[in-house]
Parts: structure tokens; sequence; C-alpha cells
């Protein structure tokens, strides 16, 4: 499945990268909600390694998880449900956008289109989008082994009449950090310099390559899976990029809606730090 992912400058030394939305992913995930029987029974019907094991595990529960949000969200104003819900979404917009970004680049994705204005340097495009991957990895790393160890302690908390808020976040969090983790090492992958890696996107097997190879490269090969595109229609709507106050509203607007971005996220970008 080819990916697209959309990069620009945002303001200042902040750049915008964000994957364009896809309507079909959303329809898939529509599907009926899977019962606890039928994960025992997909786990335990063929062999699988333990990492494809914990795997189905982890979107079992992403699943349940999505649910129990939607239920949250449709409560009645004013109940206790509506009130988790907006201490959730208070939460939630604290999450930094780059996380947002690798969570989006899932194992399903073999091949991915880059565009950008075309008055950037397309080196200077890959390299920041490498830099974005490597720094991802050790982040969301070092964030999941954190949260996995606070896990037991706020589990304690269960014992508590009232719902256990800080449990559910922390899990949230750890399986967030486990989605950008995934992501950040495939895009990695994805948008790398050595020849020896791209059989491994298709094979789900790493490729070692030498570090030569690895820091300057060869050059793209036709089964290369990146695909650098510059566009021109870009660059004549961030005609005003340099100035201090960074892209306008308006013409975040008509990004977002010229190649499907998210527009919230587009706007972390341009406030993160």
């Amino acid at each position: 499945m080819r990916g697209r992912v959309v990069v620009f400058p945002i303001k200042g030394r902040n750049w915008c990268f964000s994957r364009s939305l896809d309507p079909a992913a959303a329809l898939e995930s529509s599907s009926a909600p899977q019962q606890l029987r039928d994960l025992f029974r997909n786990i335990t019907s063929t062999r699988r390694s333990v990492p494809e094991n914990a795997e189905i595990v982890v979107d079992f529960m992403s699943e349940k998880m999505n649910r129990a949000w939607v239920t949250l969200e449709k409560a009645p104003e004013g109940t206790l449900k509506s009130k988790l819900h907006s201490l959730g979404l208070w939460l939630l917009s604290r999450v930094k956008p780059s996380e947002v970004f690798l969570k989006s680049v899932s194992k399903d994705i073999t091949e991915v289109e880059i565009t950008y204005p075309a008055s950037l340097n397309p080196r200077l495009v890959r390299r920041r989008l490498r830099h974005i991957a490597m720094r991802g990895s050790a982040i969301h790393r070092k964030h999941l082994y954190g949260s996995v160890t606070l896990l037991p302690l706020t589990s304690v908390l269960t014992v508590l009449p009232l719902p256990n808020v800080p449990f559910f976040w922390i899990l949230f969090r750890a399986y967030s950090h486990w989605k950008a983790l995934k992501g950040s090492e495939r895009l990695l992958l994805l948008v790398s310099d050595c020849s020896r890696t791209w059989s491994s996107i298709t094979s789900n097997e790493e490729g070692n390559c030498s570090k030569d190879e690895s820091d300057h490269g060869a050059k793209a090969t036709p089964k290369s899976p990146w695909v650098l595109k510059p566009s021109e229609e870009l660059e004549k709507l961030l005609v005003e990029w340099k100035s201090g106050d960074g892209v306008r509203s308006c013409t975040i607007n008509a990004i977002c809606e010229e190649y499907s971005l998210d527009k919230k996220q587009v706007l972390k970008f341009k406030e993160s730090l």
C-alpha cells in the first residue's frame, strides 16, 4: 500500500509532517466488534510467533478502547461519562503531533510518496523525515518502557469506587508509544538510503547495510519505496511561510482540504516548540 506524506515549513524552524487521510481505512476499521473468544481462537488456531500474537492482542485492546471512547463521546452532557470524555479530550490535546504522525505510518505501507514545496531541497526533506523517525524511535521506546512500568502501580487504584482514569490513561499511552515506535521504525525503513533494507519492507526481514551505504547511499533504484514529489501548487500556497507568525490559518485550511490532512494536528505543529 502506498501512503502519502505531506511535508512543509509551517513556522520558523517548525515543519509539518502529516499523512493524508485514507477514507478506505476508516471504512475497514468499522468492522464488527471482536469478542474475547474470537481473540483466543485467532491466537490458538494457527502457529504464530510471540510478537505476532502480541500484536493481535494489542489490536484487540485498541479496538475495545476505541469503542469505549465512542461510548463516552455519546454520553449526555453533565454526566460522569461526559466529564470523563472532556478530560480525555484535554489530555489528548497535549499529545505531540509528531507522535500522531508516526502512529499513522502502519506496517501495511510499502511505498511512501513525499509531497513537499518545489522550492525545498529534496535531500533536506528526506533528511528531515529520517531525523523525525530516528528521534521518534528513541523517544517512544523510552516512554513505552516508562508507561509499562507505571501500569502495575496505577492498577492498585482499581479498588476505589471511581473509574480508574490513571490506569486507562497510562494503558493508552503505552499503546500509543508502541504504535509510534513501530511507525518510526517503519518510516526509517521507507526513507532509508540502504537498498538492502528495501526488500525487508515486503518480506518483514530487517536488512543490514554498511556504514558507508547508510550514510552516503546509492542512487535510488526503480524499486525504491520512497518517491519525492515536489509540488508547485503547495509552493504557491506557502508564499508567506517565512513570516514571523508562520502559515496563516486560511492557508492551512486550503492545504488540509487539498491534501486531506487533519487540521487539528497540522495546527499543533505550528504551536509546538
